[in-house]
């Protein structure tokens, strides 16, 4: 008798998805699932649309058709945050911004949220740095900072653009090893990547051409 077992659960699941930039298809009849505990890698050309599948899975864009499902909640992390030079913003305003959605509107950070912040803060290797301006900070630093952020989230659903690039290799490699600890703690992760390191550490790759999931032959 052959062994049972349970398959991981759809934390997002995308039909028949169109989108279109001034009369020009960005993405044509995409259909895409996202499985819990798993990393998913969008890989593609420039130009093929993987950006924008990314913006429709977190919400941020709008199908003109198609279907979306999102279990639970998502977290956006950008390759950069637009964040002015000057702005007195502390790494540890920009990690603590990622409870905010779980306190809810209005609500004081708690000995709970507190901890998170300051534990997704230790897992980037930036506690150290809580207190400096975001902005003085490097660009590898900066990345570790907003995934800190996305782990503040709790996400169930989280998505990253270009995660390593361009970054030194020691924040690339503590940015990979926090996204395999996601993932296996439960969480959906999904990257746009070129990186072949990041790619070889997906369980899953959904490779885009011209707007269009490719198929193998």
């Amino acid at each position: 008798m052959p062994e049972s077992r349970s398959l991981p659960a759809a934390a997002a699941r995308l039909t028949g998805i169109h989108v279109s930039f001034d009369g020009r298809a960005a993405l044509s009849d995409v259909d895409v699932t996202i499985s819990s505990g798993t990393v998913t890698v969008i890989t593609g050309p420039n130009g093929a649309g993987k950006s924008t599948l990314l913006e429709v899975l977190g919400g941020t864009r709008a199908a003109a058709a198609g279907a979306r499902i999102v279990r639970g909640a998502v977290a956006f992390v950008p390759q950069r945050a637009a964040i002015p030079l000057g702005l007195p913003v502390s790494v540890k305003d920009v990690v603590s911004v990622g409870a905010w959605g779980r306190l809810g509107p209005w609500r004081r950070m708690d000995a709970t949220a507190r901890d998170l912040v300051e534990r997704s803060m230790e897992r980037l290797g930036i506690r150290s740095l809580e207190r400096h301006p975001f902005t003085s900070l490097s660009g590898g630093q900066q990345q570790r900072a907003l995934l800190a952020q996305g782990l503040a989230r709790r996400a169930d659903l989280l998505l990253l653009d270009e995660p390593t690039t361009g970054l030194d290799a020691e924040s690339a490699l503590r940015i990979r090893a926090v996204l395999r600890e996601e993932a296996a703690r439960g969480v959906a992760v999904v990257c746009v990547s070129h990186d072949p390191a990041v790619i070889g550490d997906a369980e899953q790759s959904i490779p885009l051409r011209e707007g269009r999931v490719c198929v193998a032959d």
